[in-house]
């Protein structure tokens, strides 16, 4: 991310209970909002799945960009995914650069 120059800080977390524990609290005091989230649809504990039908439940001050990030090229996963409105695009693993600078010039573009 760091070398595509994709933004200034980001926060890792290693299931999709970690992630809604920390964005939760962000997203209904309106501070620090991500602009964007890349989600991988297979984790531990509450998968990406779980994690958007949650996420999406959260009243939030601003929108948040969600890009599913998965190695999985399941057709299912791919339906399922335009399901969510909230999703902007499904990108299969690995990532590279090339495709930060996609993400991105899609978001300045929208």
């Amino acid at each position: 991310m760091e070398l595509a120059n994709f933004c200034n800080s980001f926060m890792i977390f290693n299931n999709g209970q970690e992630a809604i524990n920390n964005l939760k609290p962000i997203m209904l005091t309106g501070e620090k909002i991500p602009e964007v989230i890349l989600l991988d649809i297979n984790m531990p504990i509450m998968d990406g799945w779980q994690f958007l039908d949650e996420f999406i439940q959260i009243e939030s001050h601003k929108e948040v960009t969600i890009y599913i990030v998965s190695s999985s090229i399941d057709p299912a996963d791919l339906q399922r995914a335009k399901k969510y409105e909230s999703i902007s695009n499904y990108v299969v693993k690995p990532i590279t650069a090339e495709t930060l600078k996609n993400i991105l010039q899609e978001m300045v573009t929208a």
